[in-house]
């Protein structure tokens, strides 16, 4: 079957129905191409968070800023229920060094707009009162967001489809081949799209989509484990993280100690309340491939962590494990924008654990670029070219 459309979009997960969507929305005609599922890769398997703690100052941070601005209205957008909340969030910190790191952290996010603070342990009791005594402080922020990557999901399908988007599934591209200043898309279950642009928007598996017209899009998959709870009753105010997993980020050795498996595994915490009130607690950061299966070890170190942070997850029942695959780039940030040489070839992957926080704008920023309509310099430190020649 031959389809000719205006783009093809390689990759059904959050960032290629983003795409996918708001080029729709510009009147272009679209096919999206995933080669399982919807949401098969990170976005089904992924937590909810809009955290803002976590980005680095500069792009990523006003990136992550502006995307939350866009999902305050996006719900009405869409005519969908997604789940936003702004529950806010605090970050633990567990000793002194931590403090230090932390302090000057969060001056240099506040120098940028985020409303941020840090606060003392009794302050912390107030919106964490089952946290364990120890706790030396905790940052927090009422920007820090969530929302149901699922129903995000549905979402951008319906409202794509009713703009006639084309989505198929169990479509592995095969093949790509630029002739004459357009593009034929190959799957091996017999499609063939004819389009002027192509968006690689295939998130952990972006590498293999770039290896098929000639570059190295340096991505590979870092594989994360949740553990998921029964519905419960709020345990506190705020979602929750450690400042380990921020300050791990400057110096490795912020790290706490909890032997050789939690170093090998990546492991982090991070503490949500879904819309339901299943809470995700997790995670790892495993680079095992494509991997997607689940260990009874990383999940009971994942739970006992959790547990020595708040206790009363002794009387709380986990009822399923996920794990998916967050697309990491070689420098830890994304891969944004064309690709030299190759015109009419986009890439918008590399987001690892953000990919959820950023997706309206990464989707609405790529469907610009496609348009010719996006000059903000502020991505070219996000281009593929960064890498040099040996992408």
């Amino acid at each position: 079957m031959n389809i000719k459309k205006d783009v093809c979009v390689i990759g059904g997960g959050l960032m290629g129905l983003s795409t996918a969507y708001y080029l729709s929305k510009a009147g272009r005609s679209v096919v999206v191409l995933e080669k399982k599922e919807i949401g098969a890769g990170a976005s089904g398997a992924c937590d909810d968070m809009i955290l803002l703690q976590s980005k680095k100052p500069g792009i990523a941070l006003t990136l992550a800023m502006e995307s939350l601005e866009m999902y305050r209205g996006l719900s009405d957008e869409l005519e969908y229920d997604l789940g936003f909340q702004s529950r806010g969030g605090t970050v633990l910190i567990e000793d002194d060094r931590q403090l230090r790191v932390m302090e000057d952290y969060v001056k240099q996010q506040q120098s940028y707009g985020l409303k941020v603070d840090i606060i003392d342990k009794k302050t912390l009791k107030t919106y964490q009162p089952h946290v364990r005594a120890d706790i030396v402080a905790s940052t927090y922020s009422a920007e820090d967001s969530q929302v149901d990557p699922l129903r995000m999901m549905r979402a951008l399908v319906y409202q794509a489809g009713r703009r006639g988007v084309e989505i198929l599934r169990g479509q592995e591209v095969t093949a790509l081949d630029n002739k004459g200043g357009h593009w034929c898309v190959s799957t091996g279950a017999g499609e063939t799209v004819e389009c002027d642009a192509v968006v690689n928007a295939a998130g952990a598996w972006a590498s293999q989509i770039g290896a098929l017209v000639g570059i190295n899009v340096p991505i590979r998959p870092r594989k994360g484990q949740l553990a998921i709870t029964e519905q419960i009753p709020a345990l506190g105010k705020t979602n929750v993280w450690t400042s380990s997993y921020i300050a791990s980020k400057i110096d490795k050795s912020l790290m706490p100690d909890r032997g050789p498996y939690a170093k090998e595994i990546g492991l982090g915490f991070s503490f949500t309340q879904t819309h339901e009130g299943n809470y995700l607690i997790g995670s790892t950061r495993e680079d095992a491939g494509y991997d997607k299966t689940t260990s009874v070890r990383a999940i009971a170190t994942i739970i006992q962590q959790a547990k020595e942070y708040f206790p009363v997850l002794n009387n709380v029942n986990i009822i399923r494990t996920i794990a998916g695959f967050r697309p990491y780039s070689a420098d830890g940030n994304s891969i944004v924008g064309p690709v030299d040489g190759l015109p009419g070839f986009f890439i918008v992957a590399g987001h690892e654990g953000d990919g959820v926080a950023l997706t309206p704008i990464m989707g609405k920023t790529m469907a610009d670029m496609v348009l010719g309509r996006n000059q903000d310099a502020r991505f070219d430190q996000l281009n593929l070219r960064r890498f040099g020649k040996e992408s």
